[in-house]
């Protein structure tokens, strides 16, 4: 399985981007996700939806942030608005299998500033 993340870039505070990240291979995707890292922190996790369409967001994100699923496309998207300086970091897609095996996406760099 291979996720491949694009949609980063630069934008301004109060602007926005949309991630995308698709899965190849055919595979059943319980969990899809993303997680971000800012310079000299950890990976944290930002939003998660569940093939159900369930879904989990930061504390950070809540109210700014919507992650969606494309099951037919194994893709996952992260639109995010109102963005802040405190959001730029490099951002992961990972995504988890029914069988519980999960795979991370290469990074895309957020960078957020006037």
């Amino acid at each position: 399985v291979q996720l491949q993340a694009s949609g980063g870039g630069l934008a301004q505070p109060g602007g926005s981007l949309r991630l995308s990240c698709a899965a190849s291979g055919s595979i059943s995707i319980k969990n899809m996700a993303w997680y971000r890292q800012a310079p000299g922190e950890q990976r944290e996790l930002v939003a998660l939806i569940n093939n159900g369409g369930r879904t989990h967001y930061a504390d950070a994100v809540k109210g700014r942030f919507t992650i969606s699923r494309d099951d037919v496309e194994n893709t996952v998207y992260l639109q995010m608005n109102s963005l802040k300086p405190g959001d730029t970091a490099v951002y992961y897609c990972y995504a988890e299998t029914v069988y519980g095996r999960g795979y991370w996406g290469k990074g895309t760099q957020v960078t957020v500033s006037s």
